[in-house]
């Protein structure tokens, strides 16, 4: 037991036979669960009443002591290299636990946190080599029903928990970046599984060592590439919709090119622009028409157009936020926005349950006179008060309606409307307080989603039609296979030499701008230099010559610096690396083992007489 308790800088027996497991031994998922039910055990016996999470958090917490994380690190045996990802399934379970026990949701939630802490500390404990490996190999375990879970690896369950402890930390975020980058790059090995690999590896540093399509599969190219293809597309947009006149125009019947490229575009965005589609489809219907119908679609093509401009606008307003989501405000904000958006359900669930009744009410006193007007009517009045323009005249007639009316708007205005306020200003304060690792959390989160379950071959929109109807056709394995192209089907093989010499040939510009940066500008090649000219980090040197300089200039003849040494001074310092709890057992230990000292001593006296 002293083994893995012991605290140093050798390596533990557990450790060696860990670092051979990692290339030689992959744990099924039977074994797996097994694991995370010793390490929900572990926990339990740690934490069996309500602490605060607070105090686990914290670097000194006297709950993840370093032999408590020496512990949970021997519990794994050969297995440590799935440690960190046992330890998120552990806390996944107890979140689990906590939402559906209330009554024990306190200490469910505290060794949720107890796991992702000590995920976070044995990643930091593991050496530089291995943490590739750990954060990025992908595991199954059984779930509850007896089924395999899907592959995941340590990063994704920690995005999918939004795990903000553990992916704020150095390691975490250091795999994220280079994910980000492209440094790191997905694989795929004959088990249909996935790999990380160092980009570097696999090619020469030259142009056309870089001059590969599925660099473009790369989060920070897709990024850039997104943005790129909303300015273009709102540009178009601008031209499509710039002279409304001139569109009714008899000489201006059919499609202009602007229209064409527009719908094309819309077209690659489906799911994102059915407005676009509806205008598009009223256009056709027009074309299509007689002359005195052609007209009326035209018209209401061009108002549903017209209407999809505040979207186009904060679509791109979107987009063009994540070009500086690199800072930390502007990523805040993206959160606390979202964060907003989430809780604002609780305010329209109560507002619809209300409009509901006070709709039914003002309707059926509008029937108790044996006539009524349109439904649309009352709800027009209903969401006019709800935007405080409300119209009193309307019930000036009815004494009873006037005071529903009175309470509809009372009740909007006074009570739900502050509710969404306090709910708005708790998401804030809740992302605020947190702020830095909400927002690591958030980048993580962004960058794996780019590239998880990908696509082998990445054409981004709308160059994705051209996939879709020319190229994914070919492929063999595909259950539509051959529509298109019944009597040609590639091989594997040729399938994937077909996509390269595509996507070569439509992103070829893209490509040699990649390829010119990366093999011209790629600041790893001159970090040799860069130290050179610059030395050390000035903030981490702590050699002796630092601690107790000398003084050796002329003009200072017999004074020092280092009258005082460096260890008395430090003396005085008090224990950083440990809680006042730790401090004060120590020194209670101390004087337990000097009265013992004390006591043998006078013993021995009392002997000798």
């Amino acid at each position: 037991m002293s083994g893995f308790l012991a605290e140093g800088n050798g390596r533990d027996p557990e450790d060696n036979a860990s670092l051979i497991s990692v290339q030689s031994v992959k744990p099924g998922p039977d074994t797996l669960s097994q694991l995370v039910r010793r390490l929900r055990a572990l926990t339990l016996t740690l934490l069996p009443l309500e602490v605060e999470p607070s105090s686990i958090t914290e670097p000194t917490s006297r709950i993840i002591t370093p032999q408590v994380v020496s512990a949970f690190r021997a519990a794994a045996g050969d297995f440590t290299e799935a440690l960190p990802y046992c330890l998120l399934r552990a806390r996944a379970e107890f979140m689990w636990d906590a939402d559906n026990n209330p009554a024990d949701y306190g200490e469910n939630l505290a060794r949720a946190t107890a796991c992702e802490v000590l995920a976070r500390r044995i990643v930091h404990l593991t050496e530089p080599g291995r943490i590739k490996d750990i954060m990025s190999k992908r595991f199954k375990h059984r779930q509850i029903d007896g089924d395999e879970s899907e592959m995941s690896s340590a990063l994704e369950m920690a995005i999918d928990q939004h795990c903000t402890i553990f992916l704020s930390s150095s390691e975490a975020q250091d795999i994220v970046n280079a994910l980000w980058s492209g440094e790191l790059v997905q694989k795929n090995n004959k088990h249909n599984d996935i790999d990380y690999v160092v980009y570097e590896d696999t090619r020469d540093r030259t142009f056309w060592g870089h001059f590969d399509p599925s660099r473009l599969g790369v989060p920070r190219y897709q990024n850039i590439f997104r943005i790129v293809v909303w300015l273009f597309f709102l540009v178009v947009y601008s031209q499509a919709v710039r002279e409304p006149l001139e569109k009714l125009n008899d000489s201006h019947r059919g499609l202009d090119e602007w229209e064409v490229v527009l719908y094309f575009m819309s077209l690659s965005f489906i799911l994102e622009d059915t407005l676009l589609l509806t205008a598009f489809s009223l256009r056709i219907m027009g074309l299509s028409s007689p002359p005195d119908k052609e007209a009326a679609y035209r018209l209401h093509s061009f108002q549903i157009l017209s209407f999809v401009a505040p979207f186009i606008w904060n679509s791109l307003n979107a987009e063009l936020v994540t070009v500086f989501d690199g800072f930390k405000y502007i990523g805040t904000m993206q959160i606390c926005v979202a964060r907003m958006l989430k809780e604002s359900g609780i305010f329209f669930a109560l507002l619809s349950v209300l409009a509901i009744g006070f709709a039914q009410g003002l309707y059926a006193l509008d029937a108790a006179d044996g006539s009524t007007e349109p439904p649309s009517t009352v709800l027009n009045l209903l969401v006019q008060a709800l935007l405080q323009a409300p119209d009193y005249g309307r019930f000036s007639a009815s004494p009873a309606g006037l005071m529903l009316y009175y309470l509809w708007s009372a009740v909007t205005a006074i009570v739900l409307l502050n509710v969404l306020i306090s709910l708005f200003s708790s998401a804030y304060s809740d992302v605020v307080e947190d702020a830095e690792a909400q927002y690591l959390a958030f980048f993580a989160s962004k960058t794996v989603s780019m590239i998880r379950a990908p696509d082998s071959y990445v054409y981004p929109a709308p160059f994705n039609l051209l996939e879709t109807f020319l190229v994914a056709p070919l492929e063999t394995n595909k259950p539509y296979s051959g529509r298109f192209f019944p009597n040609l089907r590639l091989s594997e093989k040729n399938y994937a030499k077909v996509n390269r010499w595509v996507m070569s040939i439509v992103f070829f510009v893209p490509l040699c701008i990649i390829a010119l940066c990366e093999s011209t500008f790629d600041s790893r090649r001159h970090v040799w230099m860069e130290s050179w000219f610059r030395g050390d980090n000035e903030g981490e040197q702590d050699s002796p010559a630092s601690r107790n300089p000398i003084v050796d200039d002329p003009t200072c003849q017999g004074l020092e610096i280092s009258r005082v040494p460096f260890e008395e001074l430090i003396k005085v310092f008090p224990n950083t690396g440990q809680s006042m709890e730790t401090t004060i057992i120590n020194e209670i230990q101390d004087v337990k083992r000097q009265l013992e000292v004390l006591m043998n001593k006078l013993g021995e006296i009392q002997g000798e007489k």
